[in-house]
């Protein structure tokens, strides 16, 4: 068997799985099924959506499965009947049995937008930004039970920019992860699976929405690097007389502001914390969409603190 002709299992379900699915059809292999979550209430309307990757899965012509779990074992048995060679999984968002894991040939590999042990589980990319990292990048895991646990095959790093937003980064390790999986699969016989090391072990938990409201007491890069880690979703927030303005884009202000205090001096719009001042780029007022800040406070006169 050649790594270009696999019969593959594809799971994966939002925005950042799509791209993926595509360099594998481009890479000459051949997807059996794809394996996606439900469709779900969305929009003004809350009629179900399916999600990106079905989507275009669908468009494909490719055959789409999306059942609510996989541990019952009639689910199990039309994963082992499609004979696969292997399961590519990334972003799918449920767990896998080990009937599942066990059902490809060559097993299940995962895409991970972390390098591994660091930000194992939900929201690594957002983590990596709100703790101020550096550098990231993606993993080939061999996928066993645990939770992102299992043996790394293939990495590629890559650094984060200066003031990257979670969007923005989101979008080149999809473009990093498509081309580390077909890399992956067309070496795969030569690869050596390395365990993970005890130590470094961090967890990116799911993004809670409480943890989107800003506290102008906290340092300058603290803040900064909540506004874009949580930029586009859930974004970072604070209130103005009541409203709440949502921030999407922040950098460090070279000038010092009481914690709070708003300055629209020059046309910029800056926000005092405990040791300088933020300088937001783009924000979004109840209602309406997100702009560049400077063109905000042209119709818009903010008060002198957020909340």
């Amino acid at each position: 068997m050649k790594g270009q002709d696999m019969r593959i299992v594809f799971m994966g379900t939002p925005d950042f799985s799509a791209p993926i699915l595509d360099a594998l059809l481009d890479a000459g292999h051949d997807i059996c099924a794809v394996y996606s979550q439900p469709p779900r209430p969305a929009g003004r309307g809350k009629k179900d959506r399916p999600s990106p990757v079905q989507t275009r899965a669908e468009a494909l012509g490719l055959i789409v499965r999306h059942p609510i779990s996989l541990k019952d074992t009639g689910a199990q048995a039309d994963v082992a009947a499609l004979n696969a060679d292997i399961a590519v999984v990334v972003a799918y968002g449920l767990i896998l049995p080990q009937a599942v894991l066990d059902a490809p040939a060559l097993g299940c590999l995962n895409i991970h937008a972390s390098l591994l042990p660091r930000w194992r589980g939900a929201a690594p990319i957002h983590r990596a930004i709100m703790a101020g990292d550096l550098q990231t990048g993606v993993c080939i895991m061999q996928m066993d039970a645990g939770l992102d646990t299992g043996a790394v095959l293939l990495r590629r790093e890559c650094d984060i920019d200066a003031g990257e937003t979670t969007g923005e980064l989101h979008d080149r390790l999809s473009n990093l992860g498509a081309g580390a999986i077909t890399d992956a699969l067309a070496a795969l016989p030569t690869l050596t699976p390395i365990p993970q090391p005890d130590t470094g072990v961090t967890y990116a938990a799911k993004i809670d929405k409480a943890e989107a409201r800003v506290d102008w007491s906290k340092s300058t890069p603290d803040i900064v690097n909540q506004i874009n880690g949580l930029s586009p979703f859930p974004g970072a927030w604070a209130q103005a007389d009541g409203e709440r303005i949502k921030f999407l884009k922040a950098s460090i202000a070279d000038t010092n502001l009481p914690a709070g205090q708003i300055s629209t001096a020059d046309g910029d719009l800056r926000v005092g914390t405990s040791d300088g001042a933020v300088r937001i780029h783009i924000l979004q007022r109840a209602g309406k969409k997100a702009a560049p800040a400077r063109e905000v406070i042209q119709g818009w006169t903010p008060p002198a603190n957020f909340a």
